[in-house]
């Protein structure tokens, strides 16, 4: 038994941890090898090769599975987890330590002037692991491994698959691709998926909050684009156009932070919209004034549909469209104090992506927006997902100059379905088990939470019941690098849960680890939730 005492987990975590697996960058690739390496060498994977698999992906990076079958027993439980970290930018000067967790550690107790009183503080405890990775979420990941080693000692009375995936803190793409790969799985093995334990670590609501959490769903996320086109002018003829960041800012002014798309659902709360991204499409400077500009907003959501959200957002879209033309009305009425001219009142269009497209194929012919679509993919270089999404988006509006000034709405990845298992009878009864088992072993009060705020893997688990057409047909890249499994050959319905370490301060480069409950209790509490899930 190599993963089960807290010592045990504490090197296991180190070794993770100095895998600088970063979405999206070569370190991805070696950890999911050095993994794969570390399974290959147990007994059980020796006596049972075909059930240890890396799994190649369309990128040439992989996820793993692992696979600890009870002879004769269908019933399993999924356990699920990512390997990928957040760039370490974050840690400036000590980046070159981030991924070094006993070194970090040294440094800042020498640096102890550069942090706040409460991390000096957890510093100083000696019960904190720090470095990237080591709450969000490689110590979840090591803790399964510890589940996996009871399971290959014979301990649970069913089988445990663990499927570990890149890429979940940029677009999903390793659990999209692995979904199909668990349907495969479950057919060639015979098994029987009950259920999906997640390891997410537990999130804070707000800075020193003192609750524990385990989570019965995950929130869902749309990222949501607004592209502007304007009508350019030279800046000495203001009036002679429509500048697209008066655009832009309009509809930042309207969704940022705007309360009425936050939605309240058995006393859980979304946050508000935040932008992510926000610029206009001029590629050098002119005194011609921008005439293309975008907006991203993240938006949450738990019960909505997306064909309640979509109207939203176009409500919103609308409503922009009205004040900026009421808002230049007025400049310009102003400005003929000074000198009489016939204004421009131009009346802006409110489009949907879909609109735009069926308008695109009106104005040029079908064939020349299919050219310019596959021109453009044909073409794409290196851009990310949400610069060519805009791309797209800009390319066809180009063949609707006329239509213009215009606000089109259009989707992004990635989109993170919500999901619930709240009412599954099998979950309620395991968290009722769970959160008793937690006050009478270890003294510990967990609060249940629905929807789990820092976005996972699990909304990938439930896409058989999803309706998201309202998302999808506005979304340039779907099916065109970018789809989600669907029908009974390829989706999944699994009930979820996810219980996991504590820890502090994801994705800042004071990221740390509280080693006495991730690692000494957490370890036994999963143990209890396996046995009930099976």
């Amino acid at each position: 038994m190599k993963w089960q005492t807290v010592e045990q987990l504490k090197r296991l975590l180190i070794s993770l941890v100095q895998y600088e697996s970063i979405s999206g960058t070569a370190g991805e690739v070696a950890l999911a090898k050095y993994m794969h390496d570390v399974l290959k060498d147990r007994s059980y994977f020796q006596k049972n090769p075909e059930y240890l698999k890396l799994h190649p992906m369309e990128d040439g990076r992989y996820f793993l599975t692992a696979l600890v079958k009870k002879e004769e027993k269908s019933n399993t439980v999924l356990l699920l987890s990512h390997f990928d970290v957040v760039d370490t930018a974050d840690y400036g000067e000590f980046k070159h330590m981030a991924c070094k967790v006993p070194e970090l550690i040294d440094l800042l107790n020498d640096k102890k002037e550069l942090l706040s009183e409460r991390v000096r503080r957890d510093l100083e405890s000696g019960e904190w692991l720090f470095g990237r990775g080591s709450m969000d979420m490689k110590a979840g990941l090591a803790v399964q491994f510890s589940m996996l080693e009871r399971a290959m000692n014979g301990e649970f009375d069913g089988n445990l698959l663990l499927i570990t995936v890149p890429d979940e803190e940029v677009n999903s793409q390793g659990m999209l691709e692995a979904v199909p790969a668990l349907k495969a799985l479950e057919k060639e093995f015979g098994l029987h998926y009950t259920s999906c334990l997640n390891c997410e670590p537990m999130f804070e609501k707000h800075p020193g909050d003192p609750k524990q959490y385990v989570y019965s769903g995950s929130i869902g996320k749309a990222l949501a684009g607004f592209f502007c086109k304007g009508v350019e002018t030279h800046v000495g003829e203001p009036f002679a156009g429509v500048n697209a960041n008066l655009m832009v800012s309009e509809i930042n002014r309207l969704l940022e932070l705007n309360v009425d798309y936050c939605e309240e659902a058995d006393g859980e709360v979304t946050p508000p919209p935040a932008n992510l991204m926000q610029k206009d499409l001029k590629e050098a400077y002119s005194v011609q004034t921008p005439h293309t500009a975008v907006s991203l907003f993240n938006v949450l959501m738990m019960q909505r549909s997306a064909a309640e959200l979509h109207r939203m957002l176009l409500d919103t879209a609308k409503e922009a469209a009205a004040n900026i033309q009421t808002n230049i009305e007025r400049k310009t009425a102003e400005y003929q104090r000074f000198e009489a001219f016939t204004p421009m009142n131009p009346t802006i269009s409110v489009l949907t992506f879909e609109e735009l497209w069926n308008k695109a194929q009106e104005k040029a012919g079908k064939p020349e927006a299919e050219r310019i679509l596959n021109f453009a993919f044909a073409n794409r270089g290196e851009l990310g997902d949400r610069d060519f999404s805009t791309k797209i988006v800009s390319e066809l509006a180009s063949l609707c100059k006329e239509d213009a000034p215009m606000i089109v709405l259009f989707y992004s990845p990635p989109f993170y379905p919500a999901v619930s298992s709240k009412d599954d009878p099998l979950i309620r009864k395991v968290m009722r088990e769970v959160k008793q088992y937690a006050a009478d072993r270890h003294g510990l009060e967990f609060t249940e939470v629905q929807y789990f705020p820092g976005l996972s893997d699990l909304s990938y688990l439930q896409l058989q019941k999803q309706s998201v057409d309202a998302f999808t047909s506005n979304m340039p890249l779907f099916h065109h690098g970018y789809s989600l499994p669907k029908g009974r050959e390829n989706a999944l319905f699994v009930p979820v849960i996810n219980i996991g370490p504590a820890g502090k301060d994801p994705h800042k480069w004071t990221e740390r680890l509280h080693v006495p409950f991730s690692f000494g209790k957490l370890p036994d509490i999963l143990r209890l939730a396996i046995h009930k899930l099976l």
